[in-house]
């Protein structure tokens, strides 16, 4: 059984996800330049009475690219369909989500770096010129078939940005990174989610689960759910520091917000190669993962805390690495 707190899939869409998920900028928490600069886009595309741009969303899983797409549809009055890159297998899943389009429409495409790059191709001319341009039959027989479609706003979604080619990526007018979480902005959202679910949750634990949900709003939620679950079935229901420190301890999420595939992660890099450096293809190995699991999960929150650098020869723990895991820090890392 699989008890890690994140993984590289994500969750399949139920009434829990579409009843937290904000609707408007306004509610939207965090990531302040981003919703500066499309409040500006918008508000400028419906005052030249166009779609807006299409836009790129990029950074780690879990930081709301999807939720922004939806409430870019809201915002623009239109409505969203969506698709994740490795299910557009041929030119006519992609010609179908077109088709299907009204104006003003936003097509929101998850994971559109694995795109195959011959639907790339496809996208080109619909996205620049707003037509679709299909080949018909066999061999000499063949024939260019060009079908107008109304005007629409692609968003796409990537935890991979530099896997786009360039001439994907360059056809995007809009271009957003989108960043961890400060704890204070993760508690705002702890607070605003247990208010959807009628849940109370005091100030002292919302921040104690904001501060081990890893900078991501997604496991933020995901941790509340469980917390909540101890504290209706070990107290009156209301989510206090005593019972959130019990149900994150029984989880097995430090103060960090480190799980267990973490710990081995780390380890493996002290325990096995010294503290590095090494290929990410040995420890994606050595501890039975994926190297894009690593890659698109844990490796960036890692860097982002300290625990682990990227040097031209691979991956190192650093000093705080063994700090943190309580292991005697070795003799080169003393000045």
């Amino acid at each position: 059984m699989d008890d890690r707190i994140i993984t590289k899939e994500k969750l399949e869409e139920d009434s829990y996800e579409i009843n937290i998920r904000p609707e408007t900028l306004d509610d939207y928490i965090g990531q302040s330049e981003v919703k500066e600069n499309l409040d500006i886009f918008m508000k400028a595309a419906k005052m030249r009475d166009e779609p807006l741009d299409h836009t790129l969303l990029y950074g780690p899983p879990g930081l709301g690219k999807t939720t922004l797409a939806y409430i870019i549809a809201n915002e623009m009055e239109g409505n969203i369909k969506t698709a994740s890159g490795p299910s557009i297998e041929k030119s006519g899943d992609l010609a179908s989500l077109l088709s299907s389009l009204e104006p003003g429409d936003v097509l929101f495409i998850d994971e559109i770096h694995r795109i195959p790059r011959f639907i790339e191709e496809i996208l080109y001319p619909a996205m620049e010129d707003f037509v679709l341009d299909i080949i018909v039959g066999n061999d000499a027989s063949s024939r260019n078939i060009r079908i107008e479609l109304p005007p629409f706003t692609l968003v796409g979604a990537t935890t991979r940005a530099g896997d786009l080619t360039s001439p994907l990526r360059d056809r995007f007018g809009i271009v957003s990174k989108l960043n961890y979480y400060t704890i204070e902005e993760l508690s705002k959202i702890v607070k605003r989610t247990a208010k959807v679910l009628e849940c109370t949750i005091d100030d002292d634990a919302a921040l104690e689960l904001a501060t081990r949900s890893r900078g991501t709003p997604r496991i933020a939620n995901r941790l509340l759910r469980r917390v909540r679950d101890f504290a209706l079935v070990m107290g009156n229901g209301n989510i206090d520091l005593n019972i959130t420190k019990i149900a994150l301890d029984k989880l097995k999420v430090d103060s960090l917000g480190l799980d267990n595939t973490d710990y081995n992660l780390l380890k493996a890099i002290i325990e096995r190669f010294n503290g590095g450096p090494v290929g990410i293809e040995a420890i994606a190995s050595s501890i039975g993962e994926e190297q894009t699991t690593i890659e698109d999960v844990y490796e960036p929150y890692l860097l982002q805390t300290g625990l682990l650098k990227r040097t031209s020869r691979g991956r190192m723990v650093t000093k705080k690495a063994y700090e943190h895991l309580q292991i005697p820090v070795p003799s080169k890392f003393e000045e």
